[in-house]
């Protein structure tokens, strides 16, 4: 049985949308490497979990076998991937439901205060307008409720790998979907209106997009 709803392997698309997707679904290495940090992150994680651009499903197997999941990702090639990971769960598919969303990542598919957790990783990188997206996020969670995350970042001001990700931005986010190298997402999450934030910064690599944030924030009780 396929989870809900049944997607259809896409017709049409950019070919960067399709480069970008075969490319996400091959990540091994890295992550191999983020194992550690998502299971600690993502498996304490209970009730509805929305996830923003699951990819292709690598967050899946770190969850809670009784989570009910919603996952937004409106790249359509993801979409076969996204059901494999689904499918090799073998959990019951009433727990799984994929929505194309909107590539611009600010509408979520869900009421206010209906979700009691929000995940995205490597995701705010690239939507139109982070502020917005957490503004959602913000609607969407239950009070109380906690956004997860795990996101690459721009590196300090004034190094050369922060002037070099400065350079790169404009061919970059047009070859990797929208992706900015060069964005302080830690800043953005900080002040979005969270009661509490979380987060460590780190690096996955010594490539452009190196230096990464992990934490949750929690959106307040009188939220």
């Amino acid at each position: 049985m396929e989870p809900s709803p049944q997607v259809k392997p896409p017709r049409r698309g950019s070919l960067r949308q399709r480069l970008f997707a075969w490319t996400t679904a091959h990540q091994d290495n890295y992550e191999t490497s983020m194992a550690a940090r998502k299971r600690m992150l993502f498996g304490g994680l209970h009730g509805t979990i929305l996830e923003i651009g699951p990819g292709a499903g690598s967050n899946l197997r770190y969850y809670p076998a009784d989570v009910r999941w919603v996952g937004v990702e409106p790249n359509p090639f993801m979409h076969p991937y996204l059901l494999q990971s689904i499918r090799e769960l073998r959990r019951p598919a009433d727990h799984f439901h994929i929505d194309p969303g909107d590539s611009s990542g600010v509408h979520l598919p869900a009421e206010d205060e209906s979700i009691d957790a929000a995940v995205s990783s490597l995701v705010l990188c690239s939507v139109a307008y982070p502020q917005d997206s957490l503004q959602e996020i913000l609607r969407v969670l239950k009070p109380g409720g906690r956004f997860a995350f795990i996101e690459h970042v721009a590196a300090p001001r004034g190094t050369g790998l922060r002037a070099f990700q400065d350079l790169v931005q404009p061919v970059w986010t047009f070859l990797a979907d929208g992706c900015h190298p060069n964005r302080e997402t830690w800043q953005t999450i900080s002040q979005a209106g969270f009661e509490r934030v979380e987060l460590e910064h780190f690096r996955s690599s010594g490539g452009l997009a190196g230096p990464h944030i992990a934490g949750t924030a929690v959106k307040g009780i009188s939220s």
